[in-house]
């Protein structure tokens, strides 16, 4: 089973971390990076581009209509993700707690339902 674990950043949050706890988020990746690896569970990672670097589209009377930003306005935003290949959703959720973002924000964890 394939699930998708959402990463969110919150930058009010980021900026009262010492440089130290950064630096451990950043290189808690690349260890989680070689679990996932080691065990054959990665599928994929991505990081995304901030906010301020989004374009967001909606269609209104078949026109389309773009505006700077992210579709839900909020000061957290998705951040990046991974996708796994697992037994079972406890392993998913195993693997989330994992993520060295979980120790500041939550990780979402939501099953592929379909893949094109």
């Amino acid at each position: 089973m394939r699930y998708l674990l959402t990463l969110h950043m919150n930058p009010t949050l980021w900026a009262t971390l010492t440089d130290d706890q950064k630096n451990a988020v950043y290189e808690g990746h690349g260890a989680f990076i070689e679990l996932i690896t080691g065990s054959g569970e990665m599928v994929e990672t991505k990081a995304l581009a901030e906010p301020g670097e989004t374009k967001t589209v909606q269609v209104k009377n078949g026109v389309p209509h773009t505006k700077n930003g992210a579709f839900v306005e909020s000061e957290a935003f998705l951040c990046g993700y991974y996708v796994v290949d697992v037994e079972s959703e406890a392993r998913a959720v195993e693997l989330a707690g994992k993520i060295p973002d979980a120790e500041y924000t939550a990780v979402e964890v939501r099953k592929v339902v379909h893949e094109g």
